[in-house]
């Protein structure tokens, strides 16, 4: 068990000045070692990852967190002490040199550490590979081990409430009570609770979703097909409840003719959704429409020959992602590797070979897009030269976040839901994120406080690492293995078209359910 051991560096983590001025909070030292390769020379730069101040998330968008381990030398080569209050930044200038176990250390896939219950040490692997394991394996991922979703109880009355902030105090209330609640089962000081626009907007949300589902199949399916919906990561199955809730309330030929599939990675969710399911009378009587199928939606190999829904609220953000860093005078991109030492601390490689993976993404988006994309560095060859020119300067670009295991995703719809029609939510930006281009939010939560820190390489099942999505180029990707055509549109302007607005308008007015997520958008395939 390492929750004491991740415990006590909470605790360490905490008593930092740093950290209690909630400045540069919780940083992880790693050291960037960059294998660049010139012809035949290879030049090794080694670089340590810049720590940023963080201000205090906002908290709809703070839905998860995690916790840092210390960074040490390790063998004859040190000889810092060994203090566990040492909470040292490295600097760009001052690195371990680990190019020799990189050489020897065997190259390793999420896959082939499913099985292990332990984190691996003496290993490399691809980022997207880190991140899929920190945050979905079996034993100690963060999705498998740590996730507690936030239920409000009863719904909030919006129209009793005065106003937007009299409401965010109602949430801030009902936290604190389900916490409590919680801790008088059992105290965790690590507990990684977050929420949902579902949870928090029960039932609307879900009703909003179905009047879109609702509406669109009686345009297209009924009455030549059944309503079929499938719905991956389900979180604790409320969506599912509320759509199938309104559809049997509001138009019972169709309900008698649907069918609701839930594909959940995580075996604690999936149980989950099954006990809410047969909680009460009005939920069992959904139990004969409703699959839930616990296993990971890029393992799924049944092919779905008819018309059907694919929701997709809020999971792209977790989706794993490769990084590259592109040669700032060739603009050759090398892609980024992670080894894990002996003593479990991590370090970043980069070289100029690209897997197929990564390498198929950045032509698709390229052909998709007419070459039309964000980069991290400066199109113009003369002010890429001036940097590199500068004192210290590194000779490769910020990193980019390539989302491969998105276009993967793409891939599993186009094989085996050829007839689909997505509809997906998620943040196209967020606050905090790490450096680099389409970076991620990296986050945990200790004392019921959020903790965000500055690099993607952390303890692994402790920590909430989310993307924003760049909608434009995702769009365009999709369209390029689907064959679809699609619609983006804001979250206001979906809700304002689905939603009944008025069941959440306070009497000021305001009305939460379209301000609180600004920052999230929706696509649907047409």
């Amino acid at each position: 068990m390492d929750s004491p051991i991740v415990t006590q560096l909470f605790r360490q983590l905490f008593r930092h000045p740093a950290c209690q001025s909630r400045r540069n909070l919780a940083t992880c030292s790693v050291a960037r070692c960059l294998q660049h390769g010139h012809g035949r020379d290879r030049a090794h730069q080694n670089r340590q990852r810049r720590h940023h101040e963080h201000p205090p998330p906002i908290q709809q968008q703070s839905r998860r967190s995690m916790a840092t381990q210390r960074h040490t030398q390790r063998g004859p080569q040190s000889s810092e002490k060994d203090k566990e209050a040492d909470w040292q930044q490295r600097t760009q200038l001052f690195f371990l040199d680990k190019s020799e176990e990189y050489k020897q250390y065997p190259m390793v896939t999420a896959d082939e550490l499913r099985s292990r219950r332990e984190r691996p040490r003496r290993v490399k692997m691809l980022m997207r590979d880190f991140i899929e394991d920190s945050l979905y394996n079996p034993h100690y991922g963060y999705f498998s081990k740590q996730v507690v979703i936030f239920s409000p109880g009863e719904p909030f009355s919006f129209n009793a409430l005065k106003d937007e902030p009299a409401f965010f105090a109602q949430v801030g209330q009902r936290y604190t009570e389900f916490e409590d609640a919680l801790d008088a089962q059992q105290v965790d000081d690590t507990r990684q609770l977050w929420h949902t626009p579902t949870e928090l907007f029960r039932p609307y949300y879900g009703e909003s979703i179905a009047r879109y589902l609702l509406s669109n199949y009686r345009l297209w399916g009924y009455p030549y097909h059944d309503l079929i919906i499938y719905e991956m990561g389900a979180g604790r199955g409320t969506l599912m409840r509320n759509i199938l809730d309104y559809i049997r309330d509001v138009d019972p030929a169709v309900y008698a003719r649907t069918r609701y599939n839930i594909i959940e990675i995580s075996p604690a969710l999936a149980a989950l959704q099954s006990s809410h399911l047969r909680r009460d009378a009005a939920s069992r009587g959904h139990a004969d429409r409703v699959d839930i199928v616990n296993t990971s939606v890029f393992d799924w190999t049944s092919r779905v020959p008819v018309p059907c829904f694919f929701l997709a609220m809020e999971v792209f953000d977790n989706f794993a992602h490769d990084v590259v860093r592109y040669d700032l005078a060739s603009e050759e991109p090398l892609q980024g590797t992670v080894l894990i030492d002996g003593r479990g601390d991590f370090y970043e490689f980069y070289e100029p070979v690209l897997d197929p993976v990564a390498g198929r993404y950045l032509r698709v988006r390229h052909a998709a897009t007419a070459g039309r994309y964000a980069a991290p560095y400066s199109s113009l060859g003369f002010l890429r030269a001036l940097q590199r020119r500068l004192p210290f300067a590194s000779n490769l670009s910020d990193p980019e976040y390539l989302p491969t295991r998105l276009m993967q995703f793409f891939d599993i719809l186009e094989k085996y839901f050829p007839l689909h029609r997505l509809l997906t939510s998620d943040f196209h930006t967020l606050p905090d994120t790490v450096r680099g281009l389409n970076s991620p939010v990296v986050q945990t939560r200790y004392q019921r406080r959020t903790v965000p820190v500055s690099t993607p390489l952390v303890h692994q099942g402790y920590f909430d690492i989310l993307f924003p999505t760049d909608f434009r180029t995702m769009e365009a990707v999709y369209g390029a293995i689907t064959g679809k055509l699609t619609r983006v549109t804001s979250h206001e302007d979906f809700m304002r078209s689905w939603a009944y607005v008025e069941d959440t308008q306070t009497q000021s007015g305001e009305n939460p359910l379209l301000t609180w997520y600004k920052n999230a958008s929706m696509m649907v395939t047409l």
